[in-house]
């Protein structure tokens, strides 16, 4: 049964939705349910082997698929280019529009102010709700006018650069499952920490076993002393350990890609410019 709703031509909302996928069956029916006021929904794929693809068609969503992975920036402003409305609202397949963000999107849209809006994002880690740790309010903007923005172009950690002006605020906030298990967690951690090497490594950064020590070190104390991530109880602990874990791995990853690689090609170029 297709998740699209039957008022959506009549809302006049002239909202398109995008989302980029790889294996996410487990997410995306409730991801697609929880958007379903939209006037398109578009998948992006790069690759899913799990059913993602067909649960989605099935589902109303306008899918595409991707041969290759250019990274999160890129990735998304394909998806992007894909959008047909004035609007787009940006949402991950393990994100949740809740009922009161859906009506404050509407009424938004009724009359907009501004030419984007961030998303407050409530995360859970393990079942339960973070609300410290700098995972709460965690704004991310979502929600802008096609043309007045993009996604940055970078492999990982991307956001939206909005072009006109400030953005508005919601009150409501996204529901956010990304680590349903603390499994979950460090496998985004090596994927991520990797991503994040090769990132800095084409920038010309380096990094020796003194960053090492020190930018782990000072992860955790921000996490879990500064962002008070002590009041999460035992899942703050894993988050502060696991986050200092993450830079650990990226400046080690850094460190032997210089060691094994060099400089970069662009940065040889640059200083004989």
């Amino acid at each position: 049964m297709a998740i699209m709703e039957t008022q959506a031509s009549r809302l006049g909302l002239d909202l398109s939705v995008i989302i980029i996928t790889k294996n996410e069956a487990a997410h995306i029916a409730a991801c697609l349910a929880s958007v379903s006021f939209a006037d398109e929904i578009i998948v992006l794929d790069s690759g899913s082997t799990d059913g993602t693809v067909e649960l989605a068609r099935s589902l109303g969503a306008q899918v595409h698929q991707s041969d290759d992975w250019p990274g999160f920036g890129p990735q998304k402003n394909r998806a992007l280019a894909l959008a047909t409305k004035e609007w787009v609202f940006s949402i991950d397949a393990d994100e949740r529009v809740t009922p009161a963000l859906r009506e404050e999107l509407i009424a938004t849209l009724r009359a907009p102010t501004c030419h984007g809006y961030e998303v407050l994002r409530l995360s859970e880690f393990c079942g339960k709700p973070i609300r410290h740790s700098g995972w709460w309010p965690d704004p991310v903007l979502r929600l802008f006018r096609r043309g007045s923005g993009k996604f940055t172009d970078v492999l990982v950690h991307e956001s939206v650069a909005l072009v006109d002006g400030k953005p508005g605020r919601f009150h409501s906030h996204l529901l956010h499952y990304p680590h349903p298990t603390l499994d979950s967690l460090i496998d985004k951690v090596n994927r991520y920490s990797s991503e994040a090497a090769k990132m800095m490594f084409a920038e010309g950064k380096r990094a020796g076993v003194p960053k090492i020590v020190l930018h782990s070190m000072w992860t955790f104390i921000r996490i879990y002393f500064l962002r008070l991530g002590f009041l999460d109880g035992r899942h703050g602990f894993v988050l502060a350990v696991t986050a200092a874990s993450g830079n650990f791995l990226r400046y080690s990853k850094l460190m032997f890609l210089v060691e094994t690689q060099g400089q970069p090609v662009s940065k040889v170029r640059d200083q004989e410019s």
